[in-house]
């Protein structure tokens, strides 16, 4: 005998889903039994103690007869929460709608613009950065009579013993001492142009005549009185400009830009970029400059940089040799600021940028790109491609002063106004 109400006996289960069924219906779809609650039965009614109501029959699943007005909401594939009934088995057949396939071409245009985006405007902001650092102090307009220029581009590039905004303690350790003002330690001349560089070394002992000048400063004139004297006494009689004026007065070239730098920041240049790789040809020990240097391969920081440019007492060729010196070593210099690693890497090109920026006196019209001009030629003259050399020297002068070769010198400077292969040699 079966005490279940009407619908619940083992005949009544539907297609029995749930647990070992071997239907292919999802399990969703599985029936749930409703008990349908209502106002209680009256006395002698079938059932238990009268307490529920008869519940109808679930053979159709639904667990009302048509018309009942009740949906369960089981058994008809919808998915709640999912609209218009979308899921398996409704419109759609899909849960979701399929995400549209993302379009490379536009996310890579719009990166690209980004990058370019950025690239300009850090590179404009460098650009006026550095600009705004130069110290455009020499004004090439007070020099007078001035050779016409000639094809290609002169740089005279000056290196002074000048301790502006060196400490106690760096003067000792970079063993410049502590002289008042400034004078030329190395000149140079680098002409660019349509072939290989050339850079020419002036010797500082060079014998000149001092021609006539206006004063820098007071602007008063100085006729030619054919006073002759070392190069580098020009400059430390009256500055830049009549260095300028005696080069171009004792060679007949034009000088068209001017570049200086001191001893603080040419140490400063070599240590931002990490060193410079330096063969030295020989033992070096000089206490006056405090270069202590083997022969050979090795790096050079700017302490040693230094000490080895202005090494000569220590040289057999004495400011010969120096300049020699000073011309490999600048090449180098220029090489190792012009490579990838550094001029790619912010933390190495920043740091040489301001080192370089802050101690470079330059003229008035010298701009960043004459700047980056100068220094690929020196770096072409590293690699090579160009010539570097020293003014032709004849002997020395009655007053104890190298004296140029007069015949050479005027070979040598009609080549380079015309902007032709250098074929004479110096010293």
């Amino acid at each position: 005998m079966n005490d279940w109400p009407e619908g619940f006996s083992g005949d009544n289960r539907g297609s029995r889903y749930g647990r070992g069924s071997s239907s292919a219906q999802p399990e969703s779809a599985r029936v749930m039994r409703q008990v349908r609650r209502g106002p209680a039965a009256s006395p002698g009614q079938a059932g238990y103690g009268g307490g529920v109501p008869p519940q109808p029959s679930y053979v159709d699943g639904g667990g009302y007869g048509p018309g009942d007005g009740y949906d369960s909401g089981y058994n008809t594939g919808q998915v709640y929460g999912s609209p218009g009934g979308r899921g398996p088995g409704g419109p759609g057949d899909g849960m979701y709608e399929p995400r549209p396939a993302p379009n490379w071409r536009r996310r890579i245009k719009v990166t690209a613009i980004t990058v370019v985006t950025l690239l300009v405007v850090t590179s404009v902001g460098t650009y006026f950065w550095a600009d705004s650092k130069l110290n455009r102090d020499v004004d090439l307009s007070k020099v007078i009579e001035r050779p016409e220029a000639g094809e290609g581009t002169n740089y005279l590039i000056v290196g002074s013993d000048s301790r502006k905004g060196m400490s106690a303690e760096e003067k000792k350790k970079l063993h410049t001492g502590s002289a008042e003002g400034k004078r030329t330690d190395s000149m140079m001349i680098l002409h660019t142009g349509g072939g290989a560089p050339t850079l020419i070394s002036l010797p500082r002992d060079s014998n000149v005549t001092i021609p006539s000048f206006k004063g820098s400063d007071s602007g008063k004139f100085y006729p030619n009185t054919g006073r002759q004297t070392k190069l580098n006494a020009a400059y430390a009689e009256d500055g830049p400009e009549l260095l300028v004026r005696t080069v171009e007065a004792n060679t007949g070239l034009h000088i068209d830009h001017y570049v200086e730098i001191g001893f603080a920041g040419f140490a400063n240049i070599v240590d931002a970029v990490g060193g410079v790789e330096m063969d030295i040809p020989q033992d070096i020990k000089d206490t006056k400059s405090g270069a202590d240097l083997k022969k050979g391969k090795q790096t050079l920081n700017g302490e040693q940089a230094l000490a080895f440019v202005r090494t000569r007492y220590a040289l057999a060729g004495s400011d010969l040799d120096r300049t020699k010196n000073q011309q490999k070593f600048l090449s180098a210099l220029a090489n190792q600021v012009a490579t990838p690693g550094t001029v790619l890497n912010p933390f190495k090109l920043y740091p040489t940028m301001s080192a370089g920026l802050d101690t470079l006196v330059v003229d008035k019209d010298m701009g960043l790109f004459d700047l980056a001009s100068m220094f690929w030629a020196m770096k072409g003259v590293s690699g090579g491609e160009g010539k570097s050399m020293n003014m032709p020297i004849a002997g020395n002068a009655a007053n104890g002063n190298l004296q140029w070769d007069t015949v050479k010198v005027k070979t040598l400077v009609n080549q380079l106004k015309n902007d032709e292969q250098v074929t004479v040699s110096g010293n």
